[in-house]
């Protein structure tokens, strides 16, 4: 009987379906629909134009020689300018994903017993760091430096570099050898590393070990969280916008050594279940002979920062617990300040990216909402899986996944290369978002003229957004990224989120 019921709503929601569609296709298509009988009209009247008439339209021409000229000299100047303002097209070659050796991998058990055996942490907190685990969307095969592996674990400076090295030169030898740019080809280099900053820079330690060019614009960003790859790329767009005939090479990681919390505040302790070794190297270029060879073209760029309000400056900090260990604290408003944020950053980027049938339903709801206080009308969410075949959301957590699935009103075979990624490789922060791109290219889901949506939430507050049209198909036998040996494993289930207290 509940089946019975049921059938109605759903035969209800397939006809809106299908409205909706039709809606869509006609708005989409309105602008052929008017022009089609406006030409044929034209053609019409053109076709009754006697030869006298176009003759004497010919003679008009030939007597009005300097207006004919200045008419091209403007045509000619307006064209050159527009050539030479227009923004430079940036295309992504190839990127890399650093794939860790086996003997980093860090089971949920290998876990718990590596956290007991440090002795600081309470009976209770290691109950807490156990439940963390098993709701946390990782699975099995997520991997640890040698320093937190080790009994005792060993945090230095000597072993957060050697994780570094590890890392950075492990993703670009993959990637110069799928490129075959050479290092010293490399005009513009970007290096992101939120809680890392020695001296010399990590950029500088890329430069001296590739024997990169004296000229080399080198810059190195801290401190910006997990969304700090796409403020690396975005920095790289407009540096690329003028320096003509460049690569530009960006590097995202993090740095697990010296940032494992040893205390008992549970706001920092859920940071050492979550963030997991990993990082990616990706080269971008602005030469237009490249275009044949690169995979994808950036589209846009989109940066919100919320940190001028105090709740979203402080919802992730780096901070010293009562007995003075240092730790990263996640406040519990972090949820919906990612929320509020990411509601800015896609009223900015829908304009840019969504078909006009989308832009109208949502204009009529403000309008309906605003001007009528109609206000029971909800909120219009555009569908933003008709502006996008592809979503890599970053793997931050299952609960903030689950959120994004639910709001943008996606599937789960969107959401499926984020969670994939985060059960694979845990959270590694801004590198994240490449695993998961990977991910889509390993089971051959990318086509030419394909867009991909790339979202990254970091400390501070901000929420950033790339937009990328894939220049080709990518064929996943041809591919090399740390997905192909196992890609015929995945998807596994992954159960939804359930809240946790961290009280």
């Amino acid at each position: 009987m509940a089946d019975a019921r049921r059938l109605p709503d759903f035969k209800q929601s397939v006809k809106l379906k299908y409205v909706k569609l039709g809606y869509h296709h006609l708005i989409s298509h309105g602008m052929y629909l008017v022009l089609i009988p406006v030409m044929s009209v034209l053609a019409a009247q053109i076709s009754t134009v006697s030869p006298r008439d176009l003759n004497e339209v010919w003679n008009h021409l030939r007597f009005n020689l300097v207006s004919v000229l200045l008419c091209s000299a403007l045509l000619v100047f307006l064209c050159t300018l527009y050539l030479l303002t227009r923004p430079r097209p940036v295309y992504l070659l190839d990127f890399s994903c650093y794939k860790p050796d086996p003997s980093r991998r860090c089971s949920r058990q290998t876990f718990m017993d590596r956290s007991r055996l440090t002795g600081t942490f309470t009976d209770a907190n290691l109950d807490f760091q156990r439940k963390i685990l098993e709701r946390s969307g990782l699975g099995e095969w997520t991997h640890l430096p040698e320093a937190v592996l080790n009994v005792p674990p060993n945090p230095c400076m000597a072993e957060a570099r050697k994780e570094a090295e590890t890392v950075m030169f492990g993703a670009l030898d993959e990637l110069f050898d799928k490129t075959r740019v050479k290092p010293k080809d490399v005009g513009v280099l970007i290096v992101n590393c939120s809680l890392f900053n020695p001296t010399p820079s990590l950029s500088a330690m890329i430069v001296n070990h590739y024997k990169l060019r004296g000229n080399i614009l080198s810059y190195n960003l801290g401190g910006m969280g997990c969304s700090a790859g796409l403020v690396s790329v975005d920095l790289a767009k407009d540096l690329l916008q003028v320096h003509p005939n460049a690569y530009a090479l960006v590097v995202s990681m993090e740095n697990i050594t010296l940032n494992w919390y040893f205390g008992n505040d549970r706001s920092m302790l859920v940071s050492n279940c979550l963030f997991r070794m990993g990082g990616a190297a990706i080269l971008l270029s602005n030469r237009r002979s490249d275009r044949r060879r690169a995979k994808y073209q950036l589209v846009h760029t989109v940066r919100t920062h919320k940190g001028a309000d105090d709740k979203c400056f402080g919802c992730v900090t780096q901070q010293e617990d009562e007995q003075g260990k240092v730790g990263v604290a996640l406040s519990k408003d972090l949820m919906a300040v990612a929320g509020d944020a990411l509601k800015t950053n896609i009223t900015t980027l829908g304009p840019l990216v969504l078909p006009a049938s989308e832009q109208l339903l949502f204009f009529a709801t403000l309008v309906m909402k605003k001007a009528f206080k109609m206000s029971k009308i909800k909120p219009y969410i555009p569908d933003f899986k008709l502006a996008f075949e592809h979503f890599c959301i970053h793997a931050g957590g299952r609960a903030v996944l689950d959120e994004i699935e639910k709001n943008l009103q996606l599937s789960e075979w969107h959401l499926e290369p984020s969670r994939m990624t985060l059960y694979r490789f845990g959270n590694t922060s801004s590198s994240s978002l490449w695993y998961e791109l990977a991910y889509a290219e390993a089971k051959g889901r990318i086509r030419r003229g394909d867009r991909t949506w790339q979202i990254a939430f970091g400390s501070g507050f901000k929420c950033n957004s790339a937009v990328w049209k894939a220049l080709r198909t990518v064929d996943p036998a041809k591919e090399k990224n740390p997905w192909m040996d196992e890609i015929h494993l995945f998807p596994v289930p992954v159960p939804k989120f359930s809240a946790i207290s961290s009280s």
